[in-house]
């Protein structure tokens, strides 16, 4: 066997020199295995992992050694950060003792907030919690936005995760879509805004050994969904302009191009109807090679969203591949067809062996992948992942979740919270903030939490105030992972909207919704003393607020609508297009003038 030049790993030499020397010793396996990112799960207490059959993940035997990947996706709920940093450890010192020990590349999903949906976003577990990317467009703060991104590079990299997933630049203009909490709203200028000081607080002014890469989705703009259906799911492939603002869309990622965004990942939907190929975005050359390379200029990494090439199973339900417009061809043809649109690699996706045999049959030129090596591995170099592959197990334990990160959290969970109705009592004052302990009625909210502020009762009827908490509404769908992602109707079901008026009209009530989705609040504006929205906050932090600890700060970041028939006469790719909205973007009262 021919000896191996060691000179890649040469900290002193041009990092473009190192990657030319690397590259030039990979073997096509070695290549093709660069092309996949996918799921891995830590084993428990830190070992690697055996596999997870639920969703159908091999060992990790398999995929480094024997698949020879070294990019990997951490899904499910991290574990305590010492552990999570053992198990990062055990995984590049396995990926060291292949032929060239090539570096782990670890990406996660946000994983700072309160949503838990393995396909989208992760709960916070050992990191610091805030609230969602539409929670921090309430605040419309870049400076806060940045140093939230700098506090999650510094839990990210102190266990080993070094390119994020996000952030999600999409405009939330279909008030149906399950993915708009994890945006900056429907405003083009602030999401623009807020997009690019979220990456300079991941990536720092320019990327380096410190950083967190940053992956921009969903390019050119994933929220003009047909019905608002989401397109992990055949029914939600469609995306439509019937508003003809497909070049609004885009301005956001100009934002994050300016900034200096590693990574970008477009969307699954399928454009219909505006002259472009109808298909999936990765699958189209006009897209990825015409309007983000060459007429944005981007240079970087372009990874697929997941699973766009074999089918698969999760949670025990059949998951086709997201192949919109190209289900007919075969996955070796959906792989030779995101290769000429442009892409560098394919996300969710661990099949190496067709890649090889694209190329082994003449269908793919060797030359094509080294296009795409060279930007994977030179952002490899680039992160000091050869020269620094192993993180601090105790340090780790220090920074993740360090106390002044979860106050930052805290305090900006508090100051998102968004106040819509504050009605006045019969002697003229308020109803909030309300004074420390009244006797409190509870619906959604911890009654522990709730009796540092007051007195937990039972009935309604022995009660000064009720605090109710809900979640916007959301239609179940037949498979398990689907009603993770929460679509149709935005109207609370009869029966809740009964309960809410029945307790309303025992005792004065302060109604608190979580707005992952923009819920239609009209039943409840007329009955209840007090009406909040929030996108991500704990109990601690609504009770704060209601009680004057802290001040509500949020500004609506979208229109909420006043009934679904707005909402379906909404135009879906125009911001603010459902009529006679019941509050409006920007609408936020306060308890001081």
């Amino acid at each position: 066997m021919t000896s191996i030049d060691t000179r890649f790993r040469d900290a002193s030499l041009p990092i473009d020199r190192r990657v030319e020397i690397l590259l030039g010793q990979l073997t096509l396996v070695e290549k093709a295995g660069l092309f996949f990112q996918t799921m891995m799960l830590p084993g428990p207490d830190g070992t690697l992992s055996p596999g997870n059959p639920a969703f159908g993940l091999p060992s990790t035997e398999e995929y480094v050694h024997v698949r020879a990947m070294n990019h990997f996706n951490l899904l499910g709920a991290a574990p305590e950060a010492g552990e999570l940093a053992r198990w990062h450890n055990r995984l590049q010192e396995y990926a060291a003792s292949t032929r060239l020990g090539i570096p782990v590349t670890l990406s996660t999903d946000p994983r700072h907030t309160y949503a838990d949906n393995p396909g989208a976003a992760l709960a916070s577990g050992s990191f610091s919690a805030w609230p969602e990317p539409l929670g921090l467009a309430a605040l419309r703060d870049e400076a806060l936005v940045e140093r939230f991104g700098d506090i999650a590079r510094q839990e990210y990299t102190a266990v080993g995760i070094r390119l994020a997933l996000h952030p999600q630049v999409d405009l939330a203009t279909e008030p149906r879509w399950s993915r708009q909490v994890q945006t900056f709203g429907e405003d083009v200028e602030l999401a623009g805004r807020l997009g690019a000081a979220y990456i300079r607080g991941f990536q720092g002014a320019v990327l380096g050994r410190d950083s967190v890469a940053a992956m921009v989705k969903h390019f050119p703009g994933g929220g003009p969904q047909l019905d608002g259906e989401d397109p992990h799911f055949a029914h939600g492939r469609e995306q439509v302009y019937p508003g003809g603002q497909f070049e609004l869309h885009l301005q956001p990622f100009e934002a994050a191009f300016a900034a200096g965004v590693s990574q970008v990942m477009p969307y699954y939907g399928m454009p219909v109807g505006i002259g472009l190929e109808e298909v999936g975005f990765s699958f189209s050359k006009e897209v990825v090679t015409g309007l983000l390379r060459e007429r944005f200029g981007f240079d970087g990494i372009v990874c697929t969203d997941w699973g766009l090439i074999t089918d698969s199973h999760i949670l025990g339900d059949p998951f086709p591949a997201r192949a919109w417009g190209v289900e007919h061809l075969t996955p070796s043809e959906r792989m030779a067809k995101l290769l000429d649109a442009g892409v560098d690699q394919f996300g969710g996706e661990a099949c190496p062996e067709l890649l090889v045999e694209l190329v082994t049959s003449g269908e793919v030129a060797e030359e094509r992948l080294d296009v795409s090596a060279r930007r994977l591995l030179r952002e490899k170099f680039v992160l000091g992942l050869f020269d620094r592959p192993y993180v601090d197990v105790e340090r780790a334990r220090q920074v993740v979740g360090a106390p002044e990160f979860r106050a930052a959290g805290a305090a900006a969970q508090r100051a998102s919270l968004t106040l819509l109705v504050n009605a006045t009592a019969a002697d003229g004052a308020p109803t909030l903030p309300f004074a420390a302990g009244l006797k409190l009625y509870l619906e959604g909210v911890d009654a522990d939490v709730a009796a540092a502020y007051g007195t937990v009762v039972a009935d309604p009827a022995e009660a000064d105030l009720a605090v109710l908490r809900l979640q916007a509404p959301w239609e179940e769908r037949p498979t398990a992972f689907e009603n993770f992602f929460h679509s149709g109707s935005l109207d609370f079901p009869p029966e809740v909207v009964a309960r809410v008026l029945e307790v309303a009209a025992e005792v004065p009530t302060v109604l608190d919704v979580f707005c992952d989705r923009p819920a239609i609040l009209t039943p409840f504006v007329d009955a209840v003393a007090a009406l909040i929205v929030n996108f991500g906050a704990s109990d601690d932090a609504l009770l704060d607020v209601l009680t004057g600890a802290a001040e509500p700060q949020g500004r609506l970041p979208i229109d909420l609508p006043r009934s679904m028939a707005a909402v379906a006469a909404n135009r879906p790719d125009v911001p603010f297009d459902t009529a006679d909205p019941l509050f409006r973007f920007g609408d936020g009262l306060r308890y001081r003038p």
